[in-house]
């Protein structure tokens, strides 16, 4: 069919090339990676948090993502390399006074800028459209333009004070060799905080057992003997034991233990000839505390003092 009546067919109606590589808009990419949320493809709305690779997310999208503990859940790439609440920071950004976006109902009638942001920095007054290089500090989460940080350097924040350095410069929505950069810092800080933790238990390890050591080995007032303490103070009693030598008949100071006495074996005072028969008689070793046969009766148990 066709090619009749006079009609000419033209080169690239009967031959076909190669197909033509289609290009992204740049527009609808700013927007999408500016505007919405990079998990769950929403609109940013506060509180808006940022990852450590300078991805921006809505907050209760991360909660959901990291309390989905099902089998089915799907992987996400945007979020694969957030394990916690804790990998994410809440950002502290500051509106822009011109942006009318929420305020006023669009009825399609109207011109929709995409041009115009809702954030702007506060030190140089740029708008966070993706035509300007913003970044946040991990610290305070304050956002800032890249060009407010280079035109003023400053080791502190410029808007709530907080001290920070160069690695806690975290640069939103960059390039591939921005994002591999974050990434290696990322990595570095990981390992660093779990050598961290693993020394810190070390440590800790460490402390208990010594404790414990320390109240298994018996320390210099439970080496000492009881019978030669002696009470410094006024108001304590004051033990003093007399001790009697094997050689001689003397008592010895008192306060200090003779140290013939612990060689001689113990005796009852009942056998000892020097007491008398009335001081025997307050122990109950004397035959005045024991009882006869007579004196007792069946029913009672005898004890030792019987014997």
């Amino acid at each position: 069919m066709g090619c009749d009546g006079g009609t000419i067919p033209k080169r690239h109606e009967l031959v076909k090339g190669p197909r033509k590589v289609e290009k992204v808009d740049k527009n609808a990419e700013l927007v999408a990676r500016w505007y919405y949320c990079a998990l769950s493809q929403e609109k940013l709305c506060r509180p808006i948090v940022a990852c450590e690779l300078g991805r921006l997310y809505n907050k209760d999208a991360i909660i959901e993502f990291l309390l989905d503990k099902s089998a089915d859940k799907t992987p996400m790439e945007a979020a694969s390399h957030i394990k916690s609440i804790k990998n994410v920071t809440e950002l502290n950004l500051a509106d822009n006074p011109a942006w009318s976006g929420d305020k006023e109902s669009i009825k399609g009638d109207k011109y929709d800028d995409i041009q115009s942001a809702r954030f702007i920095c506060p030190v140089v007054g740029l708008e966070m459209n993706g035509r300007h290089r913003f970044c946040f500090l991990r610290n305070c989460g304050c956002v800032f333009s890249e060009r407010a940080l280079k035109e003023i350097k400053s080791e502190v924040c410029h808007k709530c004070g907080v001290p920070f350095q160069e690695e806690d410069v975290i640069i939103l929505n960059g390039n591939k060799e921005d994002v591999e950069v974050l990434k290696k810092r990322m990595e570095d800080r990981r390992l660093k905080s779990k050598l961290e933790k693993k020394s810190k238990k070390c440590k800790s390890a460490e402390s208990a057992s010594r404790q414990d050591t320390a109240e298994d080995s018996p320390g210099p007032s439970k080496t000492k003997n009881g019978k030669d303490c002696i009470s410094s103070s006024s108001g304590e009693k004051r033990q003093i034991i007399f001790t009697k030598s094997s050689d001689n008949g003397n008592s010895s100071v008192p306060g200090k233990v003779n140290k013939a006495s612990s060689t001689t074996t113990k005796r009852s005072i009942a056998d000892s000839e020097e007491k008398s028969e009335a001081y025997k008689s307050i122990f109950t070793s004397h035959s005045s505390a024991k009882r006869s046969k007579e004196e007792c009766s069946n029913w009672i148990t005898h004890t030792a003092y019987y014997f």
